[in-house]
This record gives structure tokens, C-alpha cells and sequence, in this order.
């Protein structure tokens, strides 16, 4: 690989980072807008707990036995299909070894099949985003999100620190709500495009939506006490 192009794809991932790195922060007034908008957390966050190394990232592999383990977050709407999710990942070979590292960027959202509220599965704690060398510190959660269990499909890219990038389709579950039966196991599942491996056993990783309530304006205290607004009109002589 010539130096212009390590340095182009090194440039890029620096810049799809710094994008997310402002995408975590402004969850928090991003996502109130309409009643079909969720943030996704992918092994992220605080959904990472330290003594579970099962928790993040979130593990798939292959039938080959090599595995991608992925972390991720964003916001996407469920209604037009507008996303905005990143993360990163580690490519791996059947022995362990390090392939390839990089960041991902969602472009489409293909679709989202909701399983239904769980109030009670939101974390307290907060963590980190993704892992070395790309890890950054999370802000707390929204206060008027419930986490959602459901089926997110995106089409993503995969740029590599080093290589070519690969279009591929992710899966993400998280079972929680009435879950399908179907559909019992958390995780991820990934599929290279252009007739390239599936990666489709989920061995690890949280998952959670959060769906985000519509901001509702404040009542009109006037209106509420019953006292007419003053006239504007000019008095006649």
C-alpha cells in the first residue's frame, strides 16, 4: 500500500471518529423528535461491564471460524429511516490473530422490527465506547429514553486502517420485550457483500435500543388560567 493511501485511510478514520465522538454527545437533544427515533447501543457504553468481558464487544463468527467483534452506537429513525450509527471493529483469524481493525459507518437503515418496551433493563453505569485504539469516554444517558428490545438491519461500510473498505449488511438484536422465539439470542450477525463469508454465531455482546420520547411543549399558562389573550386591534374613534 503506497503512504498517500495509508495516510487517506488513517485520515478517514480519524474523521469517522471525531464524528461519533460528537454524535454521543449531543444524544441528549438529537433524539426528541418524533415517536419512531431510537439510539442504538451496540457492546457500548454502559452496557459494558468490566467483570463480563462477555458484555463487549459484541462477538460473531463464521462457519470458517474466524470472527468480527464490533462495538457501536448512533441514533436511526424507524418511521423515514434516516441513520446515524458508527463504531468499530477487529477482524479475526480461527486462532485469534489480528486481520484487520477500523471503524464502520451505517448507510442505510433496511428495517427495525420492535419487540416491545423493558423498562427495567436500562444500566446506571457509564463506560467506554468501543476499545482500543478507538475507545472514548460516554456521556450519561438521556433521562426520557425506555430501552427497547427489536431487529435493526443496516447496510454498513467497513473502512480498515489498512486495506480496502467492504460493504456488508448488520443485524443486531436485542431480546428484550416479547421476544420472537426465533430470536432468542442476542447479538449480531454480519454478511459481507459481493458473495463474502457470513458471519452468522453469535458468541457475545449487548445489545440495546433506546427508544426516545417526543419533547412536548409546555401548555400555555395563560390559556390554562382562562384568561383571554389582549387584544392587538387599534380602538376605533
Amino acid at each position: 500500500m503506497s503512504s498517500l493511501r495509508a495516510f487517506s485511510i488513517r485520515a478517514m478514520t480519524k474523521v469517522a471518529m471525531g464524528c461519533l465522538a460528537i454524535l454521543l454527545l449531543a444524544f441528549p437533544t438529537m433524539a426528541q423528535r418524533n415517536s419512531g427515533e431510537y439510539i442504538l447501543l451496540l457492546a457500548s457504553g454502559s452496557l459494558c461491564d468490566p467483570s463480563d468481558s462477555s458484555s463487549c464487544p459484541a462477538t460473531v463468527k463464521a462457519d470458517q471460524g474466524d470472527s468480527y467483534e464490533m462495538s457501536g452506537a448512533g441514533t436511526f429513525d424507524a418511521q423515514n429511516k434516516s441513520v446515524k450509527v458508527a463504531g468499530t471493529f477487529t477482524h479475526k483469524s480461527p486462532n485469534g490473530n489480528l486481520l484487520e481493525t477500523g471503524v464502520w459507518l451505517a448507510s442505510e437503515l433496511v428495517r427495525f422490527d420492535s419487540y416491545g418496551a423493558a423498562p427495567g433493563a436500562l444500566p446506571s453505569k457509564g463506560g467506554m465506547f468501543g476499545r482500543a485504539p478507538f475507545a472514548l469516554k460516554r456521556p450519561p444517558m438521556p433521562p426520557s429514553s425506555t430501552p427497547t428490545g427489536g431487529l435493526a438491519v443496516f447496510r454498513i461500510r467497513l473502512l480498515p486502517t489498512q486495506g480496502l473498505s467492504k460493504d456488508a449488511v448488520l443485524q443486531v438484536n436485542s431480546a428484550l420485550g416479547d421476544v420472537p422465539s426465533e430470536r432468542s439470542v442476542e447479538g449480531i450477525r454480519l454478511a459481507l457483500e459481493k458473495n463474502g463469508p457470513e458471519f452468522s454465531e453469535e458468541v457475545s455482546g449487548r445489545v440495546m435500543f433506546l427508544l426516545m420520547r417526543p419533547k412536548v411543549s409546555a401548555p400555555d399558562k395563560t390559556a390554562q388560567r382562562g384568561i383571554a389573550p389582549a387584544s392587538t386591534e387599534t380602538p376605533s374613534n
